[in-house]
């Protein structure tokens, strides 16, 4: 269950960081701005420790994937994106998730056996609503070898892969391939 705290502030925001970071990336598209997220999706982290999110941001004709992972503590070889305060979580740590050992512990998971997005709940455990912009996301049920994510997303999986991670959102009702394992 991904617990989120309606009414906390980050300082700086993930849309701060994010356009800070995204345009130094070599996969992010040259002299694209950074615009809004289009939809997001959560893991969950079995350890409880580690969040675990993906944005999908529309840019140009095409939809870029942008996994984070937020931590208390810094992660020893992973790309970090920033730092930033939560008020009711303190320091985060934020990285690129696909750097991240248990983002892709998670995702891999995911894909394999053939789960989705985790439901949103307060700290009290109180169930939030579906989100307008939260994306569907589904892992095929199968898979083998490495994980590979998708930056700029296609409705194609390449010929090598043996599991999908697709999502489906309001502005993209066909499935598109956030990642997959070869």
């Amino acid at each position: 269950m991904g617990v989120v705290h309606p009414g906390s502030e980050l300082n700086p925001t993930k849309a701060e960081l994010l356009e800070a970071w995204l345009p130094r990336q070599p996969w992010w598209p040259a002299g694209a701005p950074v615009p809004a997220f289009q939809a997001n999706f959560r893991f969950d982290d079995p350890e409880g420790e580690v969040g675990i999110e993906g944005f999908l941001l529309p840019v140009d004709d095409t939809v870029v994937h942008v996994p984070l992972t937020y931590r208390s503590a810094p992660l020893e070889g992973g790309d970090l994106v920033g730092e930033m305060d939560h008020s009711a979580l303190g320091r985060r740590w934020v990285y690129d998730g696909a750097t991240d050992p248990v983002y892709v512990a998670e995702t891999t998971a995911v894909i394999r056996e053939g789960r989705g997005e985790v439901t949103m709940l307060t700290p009290d455990g109180t169930p939030i609503s579906r989100r307008s912009f939260t994306a569907s996301v589904h892992g095929s049920g199968s898979g083998d070898g490495t994980l590979h994510v998708a930056r700029v997303v296609d409705a194609h999986a390449p010929a090598e892969a043996t599991g999908l991670l697709t999502a489906t959102w309001a502005e993209h009702a066909g499935p598109v391939v956030l990642a997959w394992l070869a």
